[in-house]
């Protein structure tokens, strides 16, 4: 009875555990939310909605300052989408090489590989790209100056493959076999099965990743701030520009008034992005699933 009464309370005070973590989860977030909603509001409405959100200038310290953001949010909506269609693809590709190799040495060197991509810190991929990859970029495109969206945008491309080929791996391996077996019998080819069979049933595990992905590309400052050129420009591909992040980040330490609390308003307009996307990226999902 008492190894009963100890088990059964052991079981009590864990589910109350597991529990309360879920519901530090969703505290953290409440208070978050809250914390951008009190300090970004003010300069939204001291600047207006409309000029602050559809203002093509920033110039936050000169004598007579400007507050808009428009360059900003095109920047960190077109770099993310460019990172998205260039490593995506390639990631989702590599998952399916790691989840049904053909190869079981390359794919573990791959893996390895992988491994240490996503343990590699911003500031480095940042440091990589301004030595290889804006060099390049500018003897490429004969520029005079390497440092635009299109270098930030093979940045984040490449930092975003770790999540999404980690994710889409897992998604692809739990799919049962016994689908893939099916699809063979009735004649298609491995590369039809992959294609037609195991990708559509694992889309709710690489929609996740695409979502992992989407944050992780939207929410880089450190890497895109040392390759972009951080100019608040309207973006154009081989133009310096400024992210959203990358705003934030390089005035916040000196900024002070109306400028520091646009800055917080920056990041409240950056926090409600990435909740779009991801209740858009989640409605897609059950829909499909109807």
């Amino acid at each position: 009875m008492n190894k009963s009464k100890t088990a059964d309370l052991f079981e009590k005070a864990m589910r109350a555990l597991f529990v309360l973590c879920g519901f530090l989860a969703v505290a953290f977030v409440v208070i978050i939310t809250v914390f951008l909603i009190i300090n970004g509001i003010p300069a939204i409405k001291e600047i207006g909605a409309a000029d602050f959100l559809l203002g093509k200038k920033w110039a936050s310290t000169a004598a007579q300052p400007s507050y808009g953001i428009l360059p900003f949010i095109l920047t960190s909506v077109y770099g993310t989408l460019g990172a998205v269609i260039i490593g995506v693809p390639i990631g989702l590709m590599c998952a399916v090489f790691l989840a049904k190799p053909f190869n079981e040495k390359a794919a573990s060197v791959i893996r390895s590989a992988v491994d240490l991509l996503s343990g590699i810190p911003s500031v480095v991929y940042g440091l990589a790209g301004m030595i290889v990859i804006v060099p390049l970029v500018r003897k490429a495109f004969e520029l005079p100056d390497g440092a635009n969206l299109f270098s930030a945008v093979i940045v984040l491309a490449v930092m975003i493959l770790p999540s999404v080929i980690s994710v889409s791996e897992t998604a692809i391996a739990a799919v049962p076999k016994e689908y893939e077996e099916a699809s063979l019998a009735l004649g298609a080819t491995k590369t039809e099965t992959i294609f037609k069979v195991t990708i559509p049933a694992a889309k709710s595990g690489i929609v996740t990743a695409v979502m992992l992905g989407v944050g992780r590309a939207i929410g880089e400052a450190m890497a895109v701030m040392m390759v972009a050129g951080n100019v608040a420009n309207m973006p154009s591909l081989f133009k310096s520009v400024r992210f959203l992040t990358t705003a934030v980040a390089s005035e916040m330490s000196y900024s002070s008034g109306l400028q520091r609390q646009a800055l917080f308003s920056i990041a409240l307009v950056l926090f409600i992005f990435i909740m779009i996307i991801n209740l858009i990226l989640n409605l897609a999902v059950k829909r499909k699933k109807r």
